[in-house]
C-alpha cells in the first residue's frame, strides 16, 4: 500500500514546498491540489514540474479535483475543458488519476433514479475525454447533507450503471462517516475500483455539523478507522492512501511538521492491517 501526502493538508503552501516536504517526511507519493498546479505553472513549465518530482523521488499519485460535475446544464463544457487541462498536465508528469466530485442536489424533488441517470450520463462523457490522456477518474461522494451522492453504496450503484473501465471510486473516511455510510457497504465494494482512500479523522460533533475544518490527524477522533481498515483488508484492498485534512489550524504550522505528524498518525492506524510503503 502506498501512503501519500495530500496538498490540502498544507493548503497555504505552494506546490514546490508540498513536493519537497513529501520527500523529507518519508512519503513516496503526493496527491496534488489542482489550484496549486495552476499557480506553479504561471511561472514554471510542465517540464520543470516533472523534474521537481523526479529530483525529489516523489510520484504524482492523483490530482484533486474537478468539483461538482453533475447538473451543470449548459455549463458542462467548463467541466470538460478543465478535464482536458488537467489531463494534459497529468499525462506530462505521469500522474494516473484525476478526482471528480459529486454535486449538490439541485432539487429535493429529484428521485434517486433521476440522480443516477444524470451521473451515468456525465461519467460516460468524462470517461471518453479521459481516455485521450490514458487517465483514470476517481469519483468522490460527499457526506454533507446537501450533496446528491453521499455514501459508498450510492456511488457504487452509479459506477455499475455507467460501466466505464477507467472510472472508479474515492473512499474518504470523513465523508463515509458524515454521510452515514454503513461498514457493510465497504465489504460490497470492488477493491480494484477504489482508486483512492482518503485517510482522516473528525472531532466529535453531530453529523449535521461536520465540516472539512474539523478534520484532525488519523486516530485522534471519532471515526471508526480500525473497523474501516479491517473491512478494506477483508476485501483485499491494497490501493493508494492519502492523508487529506483541510484543517485551517494545520495550515499555520510549519509544513514539514504537519507532513511528519500526519505520516506518524497514519502509520499507527494503517500498520495493524496493511504493509505500508
Amino acid at each position: 500500500m502506498i501512503l501519500s501526502f495530500h496538498g490540502a493538508t498544507t493548503m497555504t503552501s505552494g506546490l514546490e514546498t508540498d513536493i519537497t516536504i513529501t520527500a523529507q517526511a518519508g512519503y513516496k507519493a503526493l496527491e496534488l491540489w489542482a489550484e496549486k498546479i495552476d499557480q506553479y505553472l504561471v511561472k514554471n513549465s510542465l517540464a520543470d514540474l516533472k523534474a521537481l518530482f523526479t529530483d525529489n523521488r516523489v510520484s504524482p499519485l492523483t490530482i484533486n479535483s474537478i468539483e461538482f460535475i453533475a447538473f451543470r446544464g449548459s455549463e458542462f463544457f467548463q467541466i470538460e475543458r478543465r478535464l482536458h487541462e488537467l489531463g494534459k498536465i497529468a499525462q506530462a508528469i505521469g500522474c494516473p488519476t484525476v478526482i471528480i466530485v459529486a454535486s449538490p442536489l439541485p432539487d429535493r424533488r429529484l428521485s434517486w433514479g433521476d440522480v443516477k441517470k444524470e451521473y451515468v450520463r456525465v461519467l460516460r462523457s468524462l470517461s471518453g475525454n479521459a481516455r485521450e490522456y490514458s487517465l483514470r477518474l476517481a469519483f468522490e461522494f460527499l457526506g454533507f447533507g446537501w450533496c446528491s451522492v453521499r455514501s459508498p453504496r450510492a456511488a457504487a450503484e452509479i459506477l455499475r450503471e455507467a460501466d466505464c473501465d477507467n472510472v472508479g471510486l474515492v473512499l474518504d473516511a470523513a465523508h463515509f462517516y458524515g454521510g452515514g455510510g454503513l461498514l457493510g457497504e465497504i465489504e460490497r465494494l470492488d477493491p480494484e475500483r477504489i482508486y483512492a482512500f482518503h485517510l482522516n479523522d473528525l472531532e466529535d460533533a453531530p453529523k449535521e455539523a461536520i465540516t472539512d475544518a474539523i478534520r484532525i490527524f488519523p486516530g485522534e477522533g471519532v471515526i471508526p478507522l480500525d473497523e474501516i481498515c479491517a473491512r478494506l483488508k477483508r476485501i483485499h484492498f491494497d490501493g493508494p492512501v492519502s492523508i487529506e485534512l483541510f484543517r485551517p489550524e494545520y495550515w499555520d504550522w510549519e509544513p514539514l511538521q504537519v507532513a511528519v505528524r500526519a505520516r506518524q498518525s497514519a502509520l499507527k492506524v494503517l500498520s495493524p492491517f496493511f504493509e505500508v510503503d
